[in-house]
């Protein structure tokens, strides 16, 4: 489905806490009269806080893939407010069809919401028995149950280890292959975290088995990792000089992605130490980092224990193309 504007309907009602929502909008420095981007709208928890701080002549373009999320964009009535149904790595296309060429802000909040998490039909979690479906845009795609159901035992071997980190990977895709052969049809959450949890000798404590394989199937499935790689350059591309750039993550391999992409910006001298070339001539940063990483305080993790991996990085644009 191409990206597109979509009207809005009644809001849904949802328990989610934004995390890190006062030190991630703090950290755009937002200009009243700024257009910003919230590329992952999720409940709007961030997106609202954006619109108490912009003036009149403000905008803030939201985009999200979950369609629960677009919906529940319906109770922000606000003609500063544009809510667009797409995957954020289509922000530039998205932009350029709302006639945007530059813009002050963008923030990236790259965690699954708690509705997502806690609405059993939508498959993320192992806590809840429900259809095994993991796709954050219901309306394509692949489901987790249609990749497992035809993956070979080389590919899940792979996809767990390298997404999920999980040391018993081999193991994992070998027991659900075996219960394939035995006419197993592994379409409920409940029946994927019983087959993993029989499969890996031990566990961390305080850490259900299916943990890392749950997630790193979400991954798998909606191409989270690849979505980053890409929508990372074009912030950079969109950005206004002195425009920033939020990321918050939520796990390593997220935040790696980051971290190294912002490295990257803001060091362009790849050249031996020792190479004849004058300091002028060097390639000149496009972003510099804002602060240290920032993480949850104590408090928030106690009020939200989802919040306890994210990680905050913030960069800003230099006039430099």
């Amino acid at each position: 489905m191409s990206a597109g504007s979509r009207p809005v309907s009644a809001p849904l009602i949802s328990q989610h806490v934004t995390v890190l929502l006062d030190e991630a909008v703090e950290a755009l420095a937002i200009r009243p009269d700024g257009i910003y981007v919230d590329g992952t709208f999720g409940r709007g928890g961030h997106s609202r806080k954006i619109l108490e701080k912009l003036g009149a002549r403000g905008r803030l373009i939201a985009l999200d893939r979950d369609l629960a999320a677009v919906e529940a964009a319906g109770s922000i009535q606000d003609e500063r407010f544009t809510i667009v149904h797409s995957h954020f790595a289509a922000m530039a296309e998205v932009l350029a069809g709302l006639g945007i060429q530059q813009v002050d802000g963008i923030l990236l909040d790259l965690g699954i919401s708690s509705p997502q998490i806690d609405e059993g039909d939508r498959g993320f979690s192992f806590r809840f028995d429900g259809p095994l479906d993991m796709r954050m845009d219901q309306s394509r795609g692949q489901t987790a149950a249609a990749f497992i159901a035809n993956a070979t035992e080389q590919e899940l071997t792979g996809v767990i280890k390298e997404y999920g980190e999980e040391r018993f990977a081999k193991q994992v895709a070998r027991t659900i292959i075996a219960q394939r052969a035995g006419g197993v049809d592994i379409s409920t959450t409940g029946q994927l975290a019983k087959i993993v949890a029989g499969a890996i000798p031990k566990v961390e404590p305080g850490q259900d088995p299916a943990t890392r394989t749950f997630q790193a199937l979400r991954i798998f499935v909606n191409q989270e990792l690849e979505e980053l790689a890409l929508i990372l350059p074009q912030c950079v591309t969109v950005l206004a000089p002195q425009g920033r750039l939020a990321v918050i993550s939520f796990h390593s391999l997220e935040d790696r992605i980051v971290k190294r992409f912002m490295r990257a910006e803001q060091d362009r001298d790849d050249l031996p130490a020792n190479f004849p070339v004058r300091a002028k001539d060097l390639p000149q940063p496009r972003l510099v980092s804002v602060g240290r990483a920032i993480r949850p305080s104590e408090i928030e993790v106690k009020r939200n224990p989802r919040s306890r991996s994210a990680v905050l990085r913030v960069a800003e644009r230099t006039a430099v193309q």
